[in-house]
């Protein structure tokens, strides 16, 4: 198929691109290149440079001709979501609205969504699945929730058919190296706790050190980008085959400590990483983890990377490349 991938240079979206054009399919990339990085362009596909906030510049994209939209471009960090809504709502919520209607103009019938677990809110049951409340807690999960709204719609209205992909935490890179461009300014952990083994920060800030967990610290579900690439491949070839939506969780169905994914970092990079433990932040749930049983069923999918050490490996092998061992 010919696959339109929004987003397609940031971290998860090159790594999409690398998995469908592995798969033997035509892709192109759309990308305004403001946290994704050019170097992460795949050669073998096509790039337009534009903004989803430029209808006209998705319109001249998908005049190309695709089959399926990939989106993968919305602004990701919960926190900032509380302190800019604004922004959230503009990229997230107006810049989808201008995908689904340029998609709508071009006649683009198969819609994969990089959706979130945030759109859950704190867990009322683990492991969470696709039939928990869904009570959002920051803007960013706000946002998505709305897409997913805004999705059933427009299939309804429009004939845009849909899956919506719930990540949990993606972590890792390519196993191969093939993609080593860094997030810019990540707040998730694991790239935290790696700008801290390679000097880029001084310490890791562990939030809370009294939940009921093993270690007194959070647990977190970490999916590797590449079972994330595979689950979005089957996401397109289940809309192909069955002509009908889905929303489904990506993750491993097992939670890792925080005090755990720094310990395994420490072995695997043979570095120090300093720690200095602070009080829990509002809203961080001590438990999170999730049900994939939908995923299996309907989509085949089957993750690779379970544990932390091998997610963590080929994570670090990507901030090697960038920041070589003396």
């Amino acid at each position: 198929m010919n696959v339109l991938i929004i987003g397609g240079a940031g971290y998860i979206g090159s790594h999409v691109t690398r998995r469908f054009l592995d798969a033997g399919h035509q892709v192109s990339v759309f990308d305004n290149l403001s946290t994704g990085h050019r170097a992460n362009l795949q050669k073998e596909a096509d790039f337009f440079e534009g903004d989803i906030l430029i209808k006209g510049k998705l319109l001249e994209a998908m005049s190309a001709g695709f089959d399926a939209v990939i989106h993968m471009a919305a602004f990701k960090n919960a926190g900032e979501s509380m302190e800019k809504p604004e922004i959230y709502a503009e990229n997230n919520i107006s810049g989808t609205i201008n995908i689904l209607n340029a998609m709508s103009e071009a006649r683009i019938k198969k819609f994969v969504f990089s959706s979130s677990s945030s759109v859950y809110g704190e867990p009322d049951y683990l492991p969470m699945d696709e039939k928990h409340p869904l009570i959002p807690v920051s803007f960013y999960g706000f946002s998505k929730l709305e897409i997913e709204k805004l999705l059933k719609w427009y299939e309804k209205l429009r004939g845009i058919q849909s899956v919506s992909l719930r990540y949990f935490n993606a972590a890792g890179y390519d196993p191969q190296g093939r993609i080593t461009g860094l997030e810019k300014n990540p707040s998730n952990l694991i790239p935290v706790v790696l700008e801290t083994a390679a000097g880029i920060r001084d310490k890791v800030l562990v939030f809370g050190s009294d939940y009921k967990t093993k270690d007194g610290s959070g647990i977190r579900d970490y999916v590797h980008v590449s079972d994330l690439s595979n689950g979005h491949l089957a996401a397109l070839e289940y809309l192909e085959n069955q002509k009908q939506s889905l929303i489904a969780n990506l993750g491993i169905e097992r939670g890792f400590t925080v005090h755990e994914v720094i310990e395994s970092a420490r072995k695997v990079t043979g570095r120090e990483i300093p720690v200095e433990v602070v009080d829990r932040r509002a809203g961080d749930p001590a438990e999170v983890y999730s049900s994939a049983t939908l995923a299996k069923k309907h989509l085949g999918w089957d993750p690779q990377y379970c544990d932390i050490n091998s997610i963590l490996e080929t994570h670090w092998k990507a901030y090697l490349a960038n920041y070589p061992e003396k």
